[in-house]
C-alpha cells in the first residue's frame, strides 16, 4: 500500500513538471539583477494593481498567456493612464519649468507637455534634465517602480518650439541606490522641428522587472545656448 502511494505521488509530480515546462517553460539562463527581491516584489504588485492598464489575457489551446498591451507614463493631464511623476530634477533645476497640462498645440487629446530650460545656469552646472518617477523624488531611496517585463519599446511625440532644439538624451531607467532600477536604455542627441515626430528606446533584451525611473530628459547650454522649451506627448511603454 505504501510503495503504491509513493509511486502515484511521484507520478502525480512528474505530471506537474511536464505540464509546466509545456506551459512555457524555458531552459535558457536567466540574467542576474541587482533588484532586491523585496523591490521586485512590490513592482510586481504595482504590476497586478495596474493590470488593466498594462497587460491583457488570451486564451489559447495552452492555457491562458498574458501579454503587454501597453503602459503609459502620459498621454493627457490627469488621465488615470498616466504613470510616473516629473519630479526627478537634474543639474540647474531651478532653470525648469514643467506644465504637464498645456493646450499649446498638442499632439493629440486637449493638453501636452511643455518644458522650458533657460539659459541662467542658477546652480553652475550648465545642463538639465528630469526624471518621471515612481514614487515621486524616488532616487533609489523607496520602494516603488514597475514590473513592464514583455515592453519591447518605448515610444514618445516630441516637438521643438522654434525648431532647431537639441535634447541629448531620452532614457528610460538608470536609477541607482538600495533599489535600483533593473536596466537603462536610451536615445540622443535628438535635433527637434517645430513638427511633431514620433521617436522610439528600444528595449529589446531588456530587463524590466522593475523600473522606478519611468522616462527622462537631458539637454546642456552648449548645444542650446539659449535655452530650450519643448514639448512632449504621447510616452507610452509597447
Amino acid at each position: 500500500m505504501k510503495k503504491s502511494l509513493s509511486l502515484t505521488l511521484l507520478a502525480a509530480a512528474g505530471l506537474i513538471v511536464f505540464s509546466v515546462a509545456s506551459c512555457g517553460g524555458s531552459s535558457q539562463p536567466q540574467a542576474k539583477s541587482n533588484v532586491s527581491e523585496e523591490a521586485k516584489q512590490v513592482a510586481k504588485a504595482n504590476y497586478s494593481y495596474d493590470e488593466e492598464n498594462a497587460y491583457s489575457t488570451v486564451s489559447s489551446g495552452k492555457g491562458t498567456i498574458s501579454g503587454f498591451k501597453g503602459f503609459s507614463v502620459y498621454t493627457d493631464a490627469r488621465s488615470p493612464d498616466n504613470h510616473y511623476i516629473a519630479s526627478g530634477y537634474m543639474g540647474d533645476y531651478s532653470d525648469v519649468k514643467i506644465d504637464n497640462a498645456s493646450f499649446d498645440n498638442p499632439h493629440s487629446g486637449t493638453t501636452c507637455i511643455k518644458v522650458a530650460y533657460s539659459n541662467a545656469s542658477s546652480q553652475g552646472a550648465r545642463w538639465s534634465g528630469m526624471y518621471w518617477q515612481s514614487p515621486a523624488n524616488n532616487w533609489g531611496d523607496k520602494k516603488g517602480g514597475f514590473d513592464l517585463t514583455g515592453a519591447t519599446k518605448l515610444t514618445l511625440w516630441v516637438r521643438g518650439a522654434k525648431g532647431g532644439e537639441r535634447i541629448e538624451e531620452f532614457k528610460i531607467g538608470g536609477i541607482t541606490g538600495l533599489y535600483p532600477d533593473s536596466d537603462i536604455a536610451g536615445i540622443g542627441p535628438v535635433l527637434l522641428t517645430t513638427e511633431w515626430q514620433r521617436h522610439e528606446i528600444d528595449l529589446s533584451g531588456k530587463d524590466l522587472s522593475y523600473i522606478s525611473g519611468g522616462f527622462c530628459w537631458s539637454s546642456n547650454l552648449d548645444v542650446n545656448p539659449d535655452g530650450v522649451t519643448f514639448y512632449l506627448d504621447d510616452i507610452k511603454y509597447e
